[in-house]
């Protein structure tokens, strides 16, 4: 007994340590990979730089760490937007030299001025676009500043500038995808299968009441972060992975989809509530069945959970077959409703348009999802993508500060003769564009230096006190690797990677070697001492002008989200729907960024998101009504019934424009005029069946809109305190 237990105690302990090292292989271990596989990449572009006596191999050593990242599919999405930008900054330094070599006064201007807009560029690009843009800047100030005092050597060092970039690139490629590679297909693979599951699940327990409000609000910010880092994933897997590349568009496509079901099942998720609120039970019982049908529909055949786009198939066939007997059944359910008051038909008219289209919204992304399993399919084809894109007042603010910074550094160097200033210039210039589009751009800047005086402090350790007493690239290799881990280890901790950033590239710039090593302590200290204050500069413009946390930033973002309700009610309708998605979750994306430390205002601007998609997707689907009813004298839009419903969308454009209480209590009554309109014209003209239904679906809208209006709990009662719950005029119709 003592044997076997002895031995089954082995077994166990084997098995322990088997599960603590396989689970350490996917969190910590994959960490090492990559930090071991960022220090061979710099280490291999140097050597090779060496070997072909490029003037600056710290160069292509720089450029390893500035593209390195875990996946190969980002390393390359971000190589090509670094090549190409770089081929940009090069041709504009050509340019401005000749323009300008003989007036440094003028140069200097010009260099600010087009760091300024690169600045601007990569503010405005959420995306690995900005690394272009970043590059664009940075190669003008790197290779300019230094060219201008030699301008017959402008050409070569652009040339030899791109050579030493590109090499860093084709390292950093090369190491990403042949050593232990990890694949942005298969993270995005396992992103899309992630979030149907996920979202399936909280339709469930929305509908079956086991969602509490706070919960919803989480997941509902944690599927808006989905959307932007799903795009983000597909826009890098299309680098490294042809079967990706071939789903690209249906990739897209599904995200638009998404967006539209989950904005679409929150709509009728907060309709029933209001419903509930208004004590119309009888509407609550009568539209509940259908609820409960919804979720099974969502699941394969047995019950269990949607695992591939191939299980995702036959939930789009059980979504078609309910969709396809809903109308029928409806039409039932309401006959039986037909005694009750015109509010409760109001009322279900409108859960039970909110359900089918729901419903419609949810096979159409199940239908997409599906398509994946094959290379080629006709959905690939869409117009649908969501964009990310900076609000443009504070991408114009980072450049205006990108600008300024450059100029108050180069006045100094002008005015005191310092013989590293053009150091401090030039390093403003990258400094400035990479903290642009972080939320905390101070932060950021304020870590870079700290991280740039640890790589200050190494780096004069290793020039004059470990250089001198080796020799050979072996040798050098050897020394430089426990320098570069510690930068790549402090990189990849959670909150540090500012530091991280900061001693990696700047390690690089002081102590990286170069083929024939000058040992100057004052050049050294000088240059450290110029990148340090650069970015102490520049951390200090983040912070005093304009940072994008302040409350004035806030405002302008909130400002930028009601007005896609504007945009909702006069936009043209071929990309309103588009637009008011993709515009609405990025702004609120931004808001998150932004505000990680505010909780309270995180959930401020929940409360307007969703206010903004509901009220402007009903806009949207009431303005497509319109646009298709017949070609009739009854429907025309001089109609008294229609001048009152155009009427009622300026209202409502003019409210989300600048929300006042006079604004919101005009749009509820013309909200209420509208459907009184609406209503007569539905009773007195004799019209087909298929136009009643239209007319009805219209009506839905309308009483949609309405309801959001008297929400109490909407941002914009909650904005106006004392605000009354309706308003007498047109009260026959309130919810």
């Amino acid at each position: 007994m003592n044997a076997r237990a002895s031995l089954t105690a082995k077994l166990m302990s084997a098995s322990t340590w088997r599960d603590a090292l396989l689970d350490w292989s996917r969190t910590d271990g994959l960490t090492w990979i990559y930090i071991l596989k960022a220090a061979g990449a710099a280490l291999l572009s140097l050597g090779i730089a060496m070997k072909l006596e490029l003037p600056q191999p710290r160069t292509a050593m720089m450029t390893v760490f500035l593209v390195m990242q875990p996946q190969s599919g980002i390393v390359l999405a971000k190589s090509f937007y670094r090549i190409a930008g770089t081929l940009v900054g090069s041709l504009v330094t050509i340019v401005l030299i000749a323009l300008f070599a003989q007036e440094p006064t003028l140069f200097l201007l010009s260099v600010s001025v087009w760091v300024g807009i690169c600045t601007f560029g990569a503010a405005r690009n959420r995306n690995f676009r900005s690394y272009g843009f970043v590059l664009a800047g940075y190669t003008a100030a790197l290779v300019g500043i230094p060219a201008a005092q030699h301008p017959d050597g402008a050409f070569i060092a652009a040339v030899t500038r791109v050579t030493e970039v590109t090499l860093g690139i084709v390292c950093a490629g090369t190491v990403s995808a042949l050593v232990f590679p990890q694949y942005t297909g298969d993270t995005l693979r396992t992103v899309v299968r992630a979030r149907y599951a996920r979202f399936a699940k909280f339709v469930a327990d929305t509908l079956a009441g086991r969602a509490d409000r706070a919960g919803a609000e989480q997941t509902h910010t944690h599927f808006v972060a989905d959307v932007v880092g799903l795009e983000a994933l597909r826009s890098f897997a299309v680098f490294e992975d042809p079967r990706t590349r071939m789903r690209s568009g249906r990739l897209s496509r599904l995200n638009t989809e998404f967006m539209n079901a989950s904005t679409r099942f929150h709509s009728l998720h907060q309709l029933m509530n209001r419903i509930r609120a208004n004590g119309q039970h009888e509407v609550i019982d009568a539209i509940a069945p259908y609820l409960r049908e919804v979720s099974p529909l969502l699941l394969k055949k047995n019950g269990e959970p949607v695992r591939n786009a191939a299980d995702a198939e036959h939930a789009a066939a059980q979504l078609q077959a309910f969709k396809e007997s809903l109308p029928r059944r409806i039409g039932e359910t309401r006959t039986a409703l037909e005694s009750h008051t015109r509010v409760a038909l109001l009322d279900f008219d409108t859960a039970a348009e909110m359900l089918y289209r729901f419903v419609a919204d949810m096979h159409t992304y199940a239908l997409t999802y599906a398509s994946l399993s094959a290379d080629l399919h006709e959905r690939e084809r869409t117009e649908a993508r969501y964009v990310p894109r900076t609000n443009t007042t504070a991408a114009g603010v980072a450049g205006l500060r990108a600008t300024l910074v450059m100029l108050a550094l180069a006045a100094f160097w002008i005015s005191t003769a310092w013989t590293s200033g053009g150091t401090a210039v030039l390093n403003a210039a990258p400094t400035c564009a990479l903290v642009a589009s972080m939320p905390q751009p101070a932060k950021t800047a304020s870590q870079m230096a700290g991280g740039t005086v640890f790589a200050a402090v190494a780096g004069f350790i290793a020039m004059f006190f470990v250089y001198p007493r080796i020799d050979g690239y072996v040798m050098l290799c050897a020394a430089l690797v426990p320098f570069l881990l510690v930068g790549m280890l402090i990189a990849t901790r959670p909150g540090w990677a500012g530091y991280g950033i900061g001693y990696c590239l700047f390690f690089s710039f002081l102590a990286g070697p170069d083929n024939f090593i000058h040992y100057d302590p004052s050049s050294f200290i000088n240059d450290a001492i110029a990148l340090i204050v650069s970015m102490l500069v520049t951390a200090v413009a983040c912070a005093v002008l304009l940072p994008p946390a302040s409350p004035w930033q806030r405002n302008r973002l909130l400002r930028s989200l009601l007005r896609q309700v504007a945009a909702a009610c006069t936009e043209r309708l071929g990309r309103a729907r588009r637009s008011l998605e993709s515009g609405t979750r990025d702004l609120m994306h931004q808001a998150n960024a932004l505000t990680t430390d505010r909780p309270d205002v995180q959930a401020q601007m929940l409360g307007w998101m969703f206010t903004v998609l509901e009220v402007g997707h009903a806009a949207i689907d009431l303005r497509t009504e319109l646009a298709n009813l017949p070609d009739n004298a009854c429907y025309a839009p001089s109609a008294a019934w229609r001048r009152e419903i155009q009427r009622m969308l300026e209202a409502l454009a003019a409210l989300f424009g600048t929300p006042t209480r006079e604004r919101l209590v005009a749009s509820r009554e013309a909200t209420s005029t509208s459907i009184d309109a609406a209503l007569q014209m539905l009773d007195a003209a004799a019209t087909p069946r298929e136009d009643r239904h239209q007319l009805q679906r219209t009506l839905s809208y309308l009483h949609f809109i309405r309801t959001a209006l008297l929400d109490p709990r909407s941002p914009l009662n909650i904005s106006m305190p004392g605000m009354p719950a309706s308003h007498p005029k047109g009260a026959n119709t309130a919810a």
